[in-house]
């Protein structure tokens, strides 16, 4: 008895592991194999990255095409729930009425959200030295009481009126810069400007404009600094109207990324980025872009000049995908 019972645990074990190594056969072939076309769309904020992963992605499998469109947070969620994209990129939260609608999201990134103004501000050395506080913006993008620069950045010799820009588009940077100031979008000041790329030339082309980006369109991917014809705006967080060494972080974009890292650059300004479907994933493409994304397709985040998400979130939504 005691034999036949040692044959029978045997041929169980040796059924698992063959039907175990023909499933990891089965699934190494099927992503040798896969292919197909995906498409994406929404953030600004994701935009650069999620093309950085789609051209990765599809040397490993030149038979899958991605593609990669910038149009807002609202749109990417618009379409995702629509179903008129595979995957929406949304640089915000997600709400509990999209999720109601059915709104699937994981996190795959993170960055934030700096305000810039032109590098020839006429209070621009006043500023660096003394940054804005939340209260000083508040006065500027929300209550109208700052109209000048030499009220907000306590330069009382200059004059120049300053010129507000905004997001005309439904986006992420525009919820939390709004977020940051204890309102929604539509309650900021200013002339709105579509998209990123927009605020920057916007501001670039007026020397008393002030504006807000994502981290991806103020600093040059390559070099890693300031883009050329802005300059940050330091926050004083504490408000105690200089930029205390602990505030003074936005030399370059990986200087930016330590502080959002280490908390000095804090939520919501900091927050995550999400691609988010109608429903868990289905499309085999999709579902295997994603897996990737999360697991080898991490190694370009950095490289693409954004933050990761901590590892023990990313195991978190890591499983979701399961």
């Amino acid at each position: 008895m005691r034999k036949v019972i040692t044959l029978m645990i045997t041929a169980s074990i040796l059924f698992v592991c063959s039907c175990g190594s023909s499933t990891d056969k089965n699934n190494k072939e099927s992503l040798e194999n896969l292919s197909g076309t995906i498409s994406v769309s929404g953030a600004f904020a994701l935009y650069p990255l999620a093309q950085k992963w789609a051209e990765e992605f599809q040397k490993l499998h030149p038979k899958v095409r991605i593609d990669v469109s910038a149009g807002g947070a609202g749109k990417g969620m618009t379409d995702a729930l629509s179903e008129l994209v595979s995957l929406g990129m949304v640089s915000r939260e997600v709400s509990k009425e999209e999720i109601a609608k059915g709104a699937w999201y994981i996190a795959v990134a993170k960055d934030a959200v700096v305000p810039i103004i032109n590098d020839y501000n006429p209070a621009i050395q006043k500023l660096a030295n003394n940054g804005l506080s939340k209260a000083t913006l508040q006065d500027v993008y929300v209550n109208g009481k700052i109209t000048d620069w030499g009220n907000a950045s306590g330069d009382k010799k200059v004059k120049d009126k300053i010129n507000i820009y905004t997001r005309a588009d439904a986006c992420g940077a525009a919820d939390v810069w709004a977020k940051f100031l204890g309102k929604k979008q539509e309650d900021l000041l200013g002339t709105a400007v579509s998209g990123d790329p927009g605020v920057t030339e916007a501001v670039k082309n007026d020397k008393n404009a002030i504006g807000y980006n994502n981290i991806a369109y103020a600093y040059d991917a390559k070099t890693k600094l300031v883009i050329s014809g802005i300059a940050i705006v330091p926050i004083d967080f504490n408000g105690n109207g200089i930029i205390d060494d602990k505030e003074y972080f936005y030399q370059t974009k990986d200087s930016v990324l330590k502080a959002i890292a280490d908390g000095r650059y804090p939520s919501p300004l900091a927050r995550d980025l999400y691609f988010v479907s109608k429903g868990k994933p289905t499309n085999k493409v999709a579902k295997a872009f994603l897996d990737w994304i999360m697991t080898d397709g991490q190694k370009y985040v950095a490289e693409a000049g954004y933050f990761e998400i901590p590892k023990a979130k990313l195991a978190t939504e890591y499983k979701k995908l399961q």
